[in-house]
C-alpha cells in the first residue's frame, strides 16, 4: 500500500501532481509503444478523428486492498460513424453459467484451474478500417501538437474492440491446433492423447486448466511468447466469485462484491448492528404482514 496512491485521480493534471500515477501513465504509453498501436500522422479536413481521455482506476484484490495503479488511455467512441470507423462490433462473451460449469467440471475431474491477465489486451486486436485519435491529454509531441495518431490496433473505448481482441485470441487458438467448443464459442479445447487442456475466454480475461502439468506448462509457454501476462496463477477471482481449490472440493463466495456494495450505499458501520438485523427483518415483515390484512379486518 506503501508504492501505490490511495486516491483515484479524476483528470490528468490531478494524476500529473502524484508520483504513483506519472509511473502508471507511463506505464500505460510504454505498452503503446511495445505494440505498435499507432502511427504520428499530419492532420487533414477528411479525417474523422475521434477525441482521447485518460481513466484512472485502482485495482483491488480479492480482499478488497489497493494492490495496483491502473491509467488507462481510452478513445471517445461516440465520434466513430458506423460503415466508416467500425463495421461489426459483436463480440462473443463466456456465460456465467459456462464458467461454473467448468469449475464443477474441473472439481469433479481432480485439476486445478488457472488465470492470466493479458496487458493492455485490447492494443492486441488488429482493426481493419482506417481510425485516428487525438494525441494523449497532456502528453502531445512537441515537434507536432497538431498530428494526430492513425491507429494499427484496436483502442480501449472503440466499438470494435472486443471484437478484435476476441478474433485475434481465437484464431491464435486455432492456429496452436485447439478446437472451438460447439455449443460456447469462447471455449477452446486441446487433446493431447489421454489429457486435454482447457481455456476460458471472456473478453480479456482467460481461464484455463489442463489434466497433465505439461499442458500447462505448454501454455503459459505459449501464451508468452504472443503476449505480453502481467498476472498468472490459480484462479482466485473470477467475474464476481471468488473462488478457493481445496483437495476435497471447490469454495465459491462474493465476499469482495459484498463488501463493494456496502461501500457503495455507505453500509459499511452496518456491520457493527449485526445483532439487530433479526429484529429488523422481523419488524420489517410484520409490518408488511399488517398492511396486508389491514383492508380485511378493517383495522
Amino acid at each position: 500500500m506503501t508504492f501505490v496512491s490511495q486516491i483515484e485521480s479524476k483528470t490528468v493534471v490531478d494524476a500529473l501532481e502524484d508520483s504513483n500515477w506519472i509511473i502508471a501513465i507511463h506505464e500505460e504509453l510504454n505498452q503503446f509503444a511495445r505494440n505498435e498501436v499507432w502511427t504520428l500522422v499530419p492532420r487533414t479536413d477528411q479525417m474523422n478523428v475521434n477525441g482521447t481521455k485518460w481513466v484512472f482506476k485502482n485495482k483491488l484484490d480479492e480482499q478488497g486492498v489497493i494492490v495496483t495503479n491502473k491509467a488507462r488511455l481510452v478513445a471517445k467512441d461516440y465520434n466513430q460513424e458506423e460503415g466508416i470507423d467500425y463495421g461489426e462490433t459483436y463480440a462473443l462473451v463466456a456465460r456465467l453459467e459456462a464458467v461454473r460449469l467448468l469449475l464443477a467440471y474441473a472439481c469433479m475431474n481432480g485439476f486445478k484451474l488457472h488465470q492470466m491477465d493479458v496487458k493492455s489486451a485490447f492494443l492486441n486486436g488488429y482493426i481493419d478500417e482506417e481510425v485516428y485519435v487525438c494525441q494523449p491529454p497532456g502528453f502531445e509531441d512537441h515537434k507536432h501538437p497538431d498530428y494526430i495518431f492513425k491507429l494499427k490496433k484496436a483502442l480501449y473505448g472503440l466499438k470494435q474492440a472486443p471484437k478484435q481482441l476476441y478474433e485475434r485470441l481465437s484464431n491464435f487458438f486455432l492456429s496452436h491446433a485447439y478446437e472451438r467448443g460447439k455449443t460456447d464459442k469462447t471455449l477452446f479445447i486441446k487433446k493431447a492423447l489421454n489429457d486435454i487442456i482447457l481455456v476460458q475466454v471472456y473478453v480479456d480475461d482467460i481461464i484455463f486448466g489442463p489434466t497433465n502439468q505439461n499442458l500447462c506448462e505448454q501454455f503459459v509457454a505459449t501464451m508468452q511468447g504472443e503476449f505480453e501476462m502481467s498476472m498468472m496463477g490459480e484462479l482466485n477471482y473470477f467475474l464476481g466469485l471468488q473462488s478457493k481449490q481445496l483437495n476435497h472440493g471447490t469454495f465459491l463466495s462474493q465476499t469482495k462484491y459484498c463488501k463493494e456494495l456496502l461501500k457503495k450505499f455507505d453500509m459499511e458501520i452496518a456491520k457493527r448492528f449485526q445483532h439487530l438485523w433479526p429484529l429488523i427483518v422481523t419488524w420489517i415483515w410484520m409490518r408488511k404482514e399488517l398492511v396486508w390484512i389491514k383492508p380485511s379486518t378493517g383495522a
